[in-house]
């Protein structure tokens, strides 16, 4: 099989044809609602087994996806690998490395969920056997395909806001109470908090926008009464290019932020809302191949706005018709790298890189320090 852990192009190979068999692992939240639809409705792959233990999941899994086989444990996989062309990890985050590990050595391509690991050595290891292996190791980082950030990029790259001094990205919530699971737990083991999830995604987006981190200063806190890991975090990044970053994760915020607000030497956007594919996803809306056009489309009411001199908040500023969301495009390139026509989309090294960062704000929080890559 084909791939690379590292980013390096896949067409360089015999082409393959598809469609290939894809073995999913987990199907809580992330399994079921982005990844499961996401691989259905992707042409050049097909969902071939879904992995849980979970009496319940495993009947939902049957019912939304008729024909699909069901394993109980990711070991159940290895021995049938020639049955498979890609296997997904959805589970959770402690469980990353292992099984991405298990199924590199099995001869499996991987997809792994973010975080990719709760280390970027980890991260840098895996890369390193998926390219011993000749395999593609790619992260699920799907956020590269919201709506504001293919709007903010386009903005960037046609040059309609200058030279960007200063990026804000916002991704709070209201969720006063806890809700209990790995995902809040204090073990460090279980790679939970929102520093390692929601901030996964923000600082992946920073460093695609504006290039490597040069510095990191964080401010963590666990402010919900229980709370064991982080739910209000800030991290600042210096990049090396000057530009500077001010990004939150909170699950504690009563009044919601812009998404984003870019400031730059021409003019500045400011974004409001999250993009609406996750909702969909979770209300059952399904992409459908073929019609990807009709997938991820934003009401103009919704729209950011671009000016100068004035606050959005009071008309300031033109209206930017928001381009449309695009996560089915994660798997479509995907399809193309197992076949060799086509790149990694998220490599192991780009997420190690991520993880530098995160690694760097969890110490500058817990010693108060700025850190310096």
């Amino acid at each position: 099989m084909t791939g690379t852990g590292t980013g390096t192009s896949l067409g360089e190979g015999p082409v393959r044809k598809g469609p290939f068999r894809v073995g999913l692992v987990g199907y809580g939240l992330a399994g079921s609602v982005f990844h499961a639809p996401l691989i259905a409705a992707t042409e050049g792959l097909t969902l071939d087994t879904v992995v849980t233990s979970n009496a319940d999941r495993q009947q939902q899994a049957r019912d939304e996806f008729p024909d699909v086989r069901i394993a109980a444990t990711p070991d159940e996989l290895w021995p049938r690998a020639d049955e498979l062309d890609l296997v997904v990890i959805a589970s959770p985050n402690k469980t990353h490395v292992p099984i991405a590990t298990a199924a590199l050595k099995a001869g499996l391509p991987v997809v792994v969920d973010k975080p990719i690991a709760g280390t970027a050595a980890d991260a840098r290891e895996l890369a390193a056997l998926a390219d011993e292996r000749g395999l593609l190791l790619s992260v699920f980082q799907n956020r590269r395909w919201d709506n504001d950030f293919l709007t903010l990029q386009k903005l960037i790259t046609e040059g309609g806001l200058g030279d960007v001094y200063r990026f804000e990205s916002r991704f709070e919530r209201w969720r006063p109470e806890l809700k209990g699971g790995w995902r809040e737990s204090g073990d460090p083991a279980e790679v939970g908090g929102l520093l390692f999830d929601l901030g996964s995604h923000v600082v992946d987006q920073a460093l695609v926008l504006f290039g490597p981190a040069a510095t990191v200063y964080a401010e963590s806190d666990a402010r919900r009464a229980g709370a064991e890991a982080d739910d209000d975090t800030f991290i600042a990044i210096t990049h090396t290019n000057g530009v500077r970053s001010h990004l939150y994760a909170s699950a504690t915020t009563a009044q919601l932020g812009p998404r984003f607000r870019t400031l730059g030497s021409k003019a500045g956007y400011v974004k409001y809302g999250l993009d609406p594919q996750e909702a969909a996803l979770r209300d059952g809306e399904r992409p459908v191949a073929g019609k990807e056009k009709e997938w991820g489309v934003e009401p103009e009411e919704l729209w950011g706005r671009v000016g100068s001199g004035e606050s959005p908040a009071t008309g300031g500023g033109a209206p930017v018709p928001t381009v449309p969301g695009a996560y089915p495009a994660y798997y479509a390139a995907v399809a193309a790298a197992l076949s060799g026509t086509g790149e990694n989309p998220v490599t192991a090294l780009e997420a190690a890189a991520a993880l530098d960062v995160l690694e760097g704000a969890r110490r500058s929080a817990r010693e108060n320090v700025t850190v310096t890559l």
